[in-house]
């Protein structure tokens, strides 16, 4: 049994397909096959059924894989350990973002690390908070920067920031001259949201749940309307559509509240405002932390990066340390 073969197998359950496996690994297919076929045999049993045109781990072969995973892991480790010897912060480190957080954040955090730890590359990586958790447990990604709630899989987690929710209105709304506006006082307008799978959507529609019923019937259709980002669910904003609920920091610095920098842009077409609760308390937020797995072994990696994190303007959050 080598490493390679641990490799090889783990590469097979995640992409289920003998090529795509071996594209991911740098070898031929042949090579790939032989060498599964080989541990198998050591084994003295099946870790995969193979079906035309589709791959499917079987029971006992999940076991095994996820067992390789740590091998691996831990094999990894033990470079790791002998590199932080010569610097503890060299090398890629392989992080992932979820949408709403990744076109607001990464740039000046890209900027934040690449002054303070140019030894130590940010390999990026945008998905759904389910899949960049899959990813973790898989080895995929080192860290990832998640908003809460999310499903406990038993990760090391750093909160970072609060980050509260304000209202996108069109200019010419009735309520885009107030300096807040309620939930409440949205319920009857049209809500536009961001897509199943998106965590930002959840949220929103904890605050106005009101809107969740519209979202699943044909009435829907007239009252709700979705996007794949934010970014399009402003541009239909702009247009007069509708109005939405965004994260603070993904409000144009020019068009937050009190700016006399405003510019007369698309941003202009959009009124921003504070979102407050019924009783005037604090506004709806999300908790934006860092996430990583326990066994990962690069303390001052995860250290360094949300020392850049917290370098990073951030304009209206409440960071947390």
């Amino acid at each position: 049994m080598t490493l390679t073969e641990l490799k090889y197998i783990v590469a097979l359950a995640r992409a289920k397909h003998f090529g795509h496996a071996a594209e991911a690994c740098h070898v031929s297919q042949p090579t790939l096959s032989v060498a599964i076929k080989k541990l198998e045999d050591e084994l003295d049993v099946k870790l995969f059924e193979r079906t035309a045109g589709e791959v499917a781990v079987t029971p006992l072969g999940e076991e095994i894989v996820r067992q390789a995973q740590v091998v691996l892991e831990q094999a990894a480790a033990i470079k790791e350990i002998a590199q932080r010897g010569k610097d503890p912060l060299a090398g890629v480190l392989h992080l992932g973002v979820i949408y709403t957080i990744g076109p607001y954040l990464l740039p000046e955090l890209v900027r934040r690390s690449m002054e303070r730890t140019p030894q130590m590359p940010l390999l990026l990586q945008e998905n759904f908070t389910l899949k960049l958790l899959d990813m973790l447990r898989t080895g995929e990604i080192d860290c990832a920067i998640l908003a809460e709630p999310f499903p406990d899989t038993n990760l090391a987690i750093a909160p970072l920031y609060d980050e509260p929710f304000m209202a996108a209105l069109p200019s010419q709304h009735p309520l885009a001259q107030r300096k807040s506006v309620s939930a409440t006082e949205l319920r009857d307008e049209t809500m536009l949201l961001l897509g199943a799978g998106h965590c930002f959507r959840d949220q929103v529609l904890e605050v106005c749940p009101e809107f969740a019923r519209f979202s699943t019937n044909v009435e829907g259709i007239r009252r709700t309307f979705e996007g794949s980002s934010l970014e399009t669910i402003k541009h239909m904003v702009a247009e007069g559509m509708g109005v939405t609920l965004v994260p603070q920091l993904a409000v144009p610095r020019t068009a937050l509240p009190g700016n006399a920098r405003r510019r007369k842009t698309d941003d202009a077409l959009v009124r921003y405002l504070p979102l407050h609760g019924d009783d005037k308390g604090p506004p709806p937020s999300r908790r934006v932390v860092l996430a990583w797995r326990r066994s990962f072994t690069r303390y001052e990696a995860i250290a360094a990066l949300r020392n850049a994190i917290y370098a990073c303007e951030l304009p209206g959050v409440t960071r947390l340390t």
